[in-house]
């Protein structure tokens, strides 16, 4: 099986199997996207699926500054362009909405009010991007979260619904629910964070409820074929304690999303960003768990998509890093053109240095 031949399965249709995974970029500093952000997924459009940047859902659902939103109309015309600029490419892009929960600053809250979690437990070694004491951007302690009471956690499964509407109104392919990387939803999830003495909170059933609440109420906004998710098993970022049901959490989701017959089940192998790395095996055995399509990323290359994909551990590639400084990421794949390194000082924040002004590779230029 090659990365290379087109795709189509389970309703999505794509020109290859080469995914380009979300990345953070912080381009916006007024929330609303713009035509610089519709030349930069346009230029990457070599890869058959764009996922974007984390997308906010709501006003105090950022732990970045200058990250674009889903949840006001300026937002979703802005939206239109990028996805316009994709389509005409032939290529099809999904939104990856985001609620960082704990992972957050009191400069990235409206009023500067406290972030929120499944508890007040706080990230005390990780970071948001916000203001320091000095009113300059820098990186800043994660400030203690306060616990979100019943009924407010079902009003993020509402931003998170909206948010998806408001993704298909801005022309979308389909939305990807961030639940990884030790954002809200793997907070939930994971024992050591999750206290809670409610419904969300104690056996693996109640603190995956959340999730799969944030999944029932997009299907019902956009449909199943639309929504996707995003996870991290074994993955240790923000402070995420390794806890001894992550097999069985895992299993009863992939069960849970197999009957929902979502679009994509996106699995990210944190060991590419200094964390836990996937267990031997755990792939073969996540897809003979989860009944649709699986894509991986995380340490991803051109030998290794293929043999995962031609074993059928995977039915997709996700390439991260390799797709900022290589637009034509694709085309570098296909003939083997050695890639750019980037300039990681460059990758968030500012204008087209580092955005937009990578170049092709001398052949695809020709």
């Amino acid at each position: 099986m090659s990365l290379f031949k087109p795709f189509n399965d389970k309703g999505l249709q794509l020109k290859n199997r080469i995914v380009m995974a979300p990345m953070t970029r912080a381009r916006n500093p007024n929330g609303i996207p713009n035509k610089l952000n519709a030349l930069y997924y346009k230029q990457r459009a070599g890869a058959g699926l764009i996922i974007t940047e984390g997308t906010a859902i709501s006003p105090t659902s950022m732990g970045v500054l200058h990250i674009p939103g889903l949840y006001t109309d300026e937002q979703v015309e802005g939206w239109k362009l990028v996805t316009q600029a994709v389509h005409e490419e032939g290529s099809k892009i999904f939104t990856q909405l985001w609620h960082v929960g704990r992972v957050s600053h009191v400069t990235n809250q409206p009023g500067g009010i406290a972030p929120v979690s499944s508890s007040d437990i706080q990230a005390i070694k990780s970071f948001a991007w916000g203001y320091d004491e000095n009113g300059k951007e820098n990186f800043v302690p994660c400030t203690k979260p306060r616990p979100l009471a019943t009924s407010e956690v079902k009003d993020i499964v509402h931003d998170f619904a909206k948010a998806a509407a408001n993704a298909v109104k801005a022309g979308f392919d389909g939305i990807e629910i961030h639940g990884a990387n030790g954002y809200l939803i793997e907070q939930f999830l994971n024992p050591f964070v999750n206290n809670r003495m409610d419904e969300y909170g104690g056996d693996i059933v109640n603190r995956s409820r959340f999730l799969l609440e944030v999944i029932d109420a997009c299907v019902d906004a956009i449909g199943a074929e639309k929504v996707a998710i995003r996870l991290t098993p074994y993955g240790g970022l923000h402070e995420l304690p390794h806890y001894d049901e992550i097999e069985a959490t895992y299993k009863y989701l992939a069960e849970e999303l197999s009957e929902r017959q979502i679009a994509y089940v996106h699995i990210m192998d944190q060991k590419s960003r200094g964390s836990f790395a996937l267990p031997e095996g755990f792939m073969s055995r996540f897809k003979s768990w989860y009944k649709g399509i699986v894509i991986l990323a995380g340490g991803m290359d051109k030998k290794k998509s293929d043999e995962y994909l031609s074993a059928g551990i995977i039915d997709l590639a996700g390439f991260g890093e390799p797709f900022i400084a290589n637009p034509d990421l694709a085309d570098r794949l296909r003939n083997d053109w050695p890639l750019t390194p980037p300039e990681r000082h460059l990758h968030y924040g500012g204008a087209e240095h580092g955005y937009t002004d990578y170049p092709l590779h001398q052949s695809s230029a020709a």
